[in-house]
């Protein structure tokens, strides 16, 4: 498969061919349709926020459709579209993650980070954390929302009942014909 490889902070990205990723229990093979570009991903390719896997591939806001499904995986079908966001798993059993805070988990790892994101044609993603996507929104359209759309409704749920919500900097924009930077 082709990817977009980060082989050293600071540095250009690379495309290079690499081996389709393994399959393991509790897996998704995912046909990468769509990734969007978060300031996260910048700031790991910048070398801001140094990765820990290296080489990585980055990109943590990936649309897709699922390929394979490793074993004991039954809540996800072949072909059906899903979503993978910056949290890629967490250890499940502390009390951040018996209480809904799984990404404040000491042993939380992150998609782009430390396990190969979205800028590739194929990415291998932890079932538990990806989301079905539903039909009526473009695929680039939803990329975005996998990570300011979850960060927007996690805060939103911590203040569902309040008569007021700001937020600040939340939004996505489809350009027809992007001019060059």
């Amino acid at each position: 498969m082709r990817a977009m490889m980060l082989n050293k902070p600071g540095q250009a990205l690379q495309m290079q061919e690499r081996p389709m990723p393994t399959l393991h229990s509790g897996q998704l093979l995912i046909r990468v349709a769509a990734c969007g570009v978060c300031r996260t991903d910048l700031h790991v390719v910048d070398g801001d926020l140094e990765p820990i896997k290296k080489p990585i591939i980055p990109g943590h806001q990936i649309v897709g459709y699922v390929e394979k499904l490793g074993q004991g995986v039954e809540s996800f079908q072949p072909q059906q579209r899903v979503g993978v966001p910056w949290l890629g798993g967490s250890c499940g059993q502390c009390d951040f993650c018996c209480g809904g805070k799984e990404n404040l988990c000491d042993d939380a790892v992150y998609t782009g980070y430390q396990i190969d994101g979205g800028f590739a044609e194929y990415a291998v993603t932890d079932a538990r954390y990806c989301f079905p996507l539903p039909e009526g929104y473009s695929d680039l359209q939803v990329a975005s929302l996998l990570c300011a759309g979850l960060i927007g409704y996690r805060a939103y749920r911590l203040v569902a009942q309040r008569k007021r919500l700001g937020l600040y900097g939340f939004g996505v924009r489809e350009v027809s014909n992007p001019s060059p930077i």
